[in-house]
């Protein structure tokens, strides 16, 4: 399962996969524009996560870190939502992991300042996407989970100083060739 956090809009997707597929399962978002009450936020969020997790019964549970941005009231409504969606998985006993947005956009484009059309344009081929979601926080949360996936099944090689271009992607990951 992967989550794109947000007290907006929280894209979440759940994934399935073998040896050698990954099959998109669910992608969504949960749309908080009507709440006022950030509180009320929060626990929307939590209950949600948790019904998914109830749902989909993943066994890895991935969340995309928050990232620093100037407004640091954003940046806590944003640690605040990812806090109680991890805890959601917490209480699941599912293990959590954090991945920084450029490396979910590196792991999905090789390109870790992609932007969130370039991912969904590679998730639409990756995964046989045929319409794009009125919200790119669902496919967000699909990269993070595509990015977990990679990242624990060794699908594809990301070394410390991380792609030097598209050339070096293809080198180091021939394997995703379609």
């Amino acid at each position: 399962m992967g989550i794109d956090p947000g007290t907006v809009v929280m894209g979440y997707a759940v994934i399935a996969t073998n040896s050698n597929e990954v099959k998109l399962v669910h992608m969504d978002v949960l749309k908080l524009f009507s709440q006022k009450d950030s509180y009320q936020k929060l626990e929307i969020i939590f209950s949600k996560v948790s019904e998914l997790i109830k749902m989909h019964q993943p066994n890895m549970f991935a969340i995309e870190a928050p990232f620093f941005g100037k407004n640091v009231q954003s940046m806590l409504k944003l640690g605040r939502a990812q806090g109680v969606a991890i805890a959601a998985a917490i209480q699941a006993c599912l293990p959590v992991t954090e991945y920084s947005p450029k490396k979910i956009k590196q792991s999905i484009t090789g390109n870790g300042n992609a932007t969130k059309e370039q991912v969904f344009k590679m998730l639409q081929q990756l995964m046989q996407i045929e319409e794009a979601p009125h919200f790119l926080d669902a496919t967000d949360a699909l990269a993070v989970a595509l990015c977990h996936h990679y990242a624990t099944s060794s699908g594809i090689i990301i070394d410390k100083k991380g792609f030097k271009g598209w050339e070096d992607f293809v080198m180091k990951n021939p394997r995703r060739l379609v």
